[in-house]
């Protein structure tokens, strides 16, 4: 199984976006991924996918997670074989229902009730535009005829999904290629995994083994006040310090019990100020690093 940890930017600004970005690909860290927060400073996931892919070779970049339902998935078809052409094998798209800023939901506008039936009509046109030259389409949503992108990518993209409730992963093993989860336990990973795997065989379908995923935020310090509310909020039945590992051979001990559960991706989220970088990619590369495979 092949083990890679990448490196989450959360809410890093355009002002040090290229300095971090060139940082990454000088140190040959594995990825980059970028989250969806419009309220934030943080640059857009796509708009900041293709900068970070078109000022580096090596680097891969994924969205960690960008939202589905409320874009057009002609417009998002095109840009990602877009993106796939000018940078072949390092686009990772993850996409997920919404986003997790309440105040961010009204840019993803959805009949009410309908999150849901919009992502599933979604991807699979996304997926029938990013495959075959000629798409007709007419769903509930969304209706084309005779519509193709161009050129698509040589090498089929894998689409991954986010979401840990019961009705993600019966999409995920339907509709996805991987799963990217994040805020569970190991155990829950796993049993993440079963669910995912018996949906894609209901569906005909099956997940890569190594297409399992999980956001990791990893601290240095104290939990502030509101990092514990929010993740109380989210899970209240579990422990923050027990989703949240503090220090690096916290990080490595929670890792390693992921991957005993099935997880071989990972993407770290350090939960420092910006004075801290240097200090957390050196420790990144000489504390994470060495467990890839």
């Amino acid at each position: 199984m092949k083990i890679r940890v990448g490196i989450g930017f959360g809410s890093v600004s355009g002002a040090v976006f290229a300095e971090r970005v060139d940082a990454l690909e000088k140190l040959g860290v594995d990825s980059l991924w970028l989250s969806e927060q419009l309220s934030t400073e943080a640059v857009d996931p796509l708009a900041g996918m293709s900068y970070a892919l078109g000022r580096t070779s090596d680097l891969k970049v994924g969205t960690s997670v960008a939202v589905l339902p409320g874009r057009n998935p002609v417009l998002l078809a095109k840009q990602l074989a877009t993106l796939a052409a000018l940078a072949p094998r390092r686009v990772l798209p993850v996409f997920g229902l919404g986003p997790a800023r309440a105040a961010d939901r009204s840019a993803f506008p959805v009949p009410a009730g309908r999150r849901g039936a919009v992502f599933d009509e979604a991807i699979l046109l996304l997926r029938r535009l990013l495959s075959e030259e000629s798409v007709t389409f007419q769903g509930e949503f969304f209706e084309v005829t005779d519509l193709g992108i161009g050129d698509r990518p040589a090498r089929p993209l894998d689409i991954w999904l986010g979401g840990a409730a019961p009705a993600a992963l019966r999409r995920i093993g339907r509709h996805g290629d991987g799963w990217l989860a994040s805020l569970i336990e190991p155990a829950e990973a796993a049993a993440g995994i079963r669910a995912i795997n018996e949906a894609a065989a209901a569906a005909g379908r099956e997940i890569d083994p190594e297409h399992f995923g999980m956001s990791l935020r990893v601290t240095f310090g104290e939990l502030s006040a509101s990092t514990v509310a929010a993740i109380r909020a989210r899970r209240p039945d579990s422990d923050p310090a027990d989703l949240l590992p503090r220090g690096w051979v916290a990080a490595r001990d929670l890792i390693g019990r992921y991957v005993d559960a099935g997880v071989s991706k990972f993407v770290v989220y350090p939960s420092i100020g910006p004075s801290g970088w240097p200090e957390f990619l050196e420790g990144f590369v000489r504390e994470l690093v060495p467990l890839q495979t």
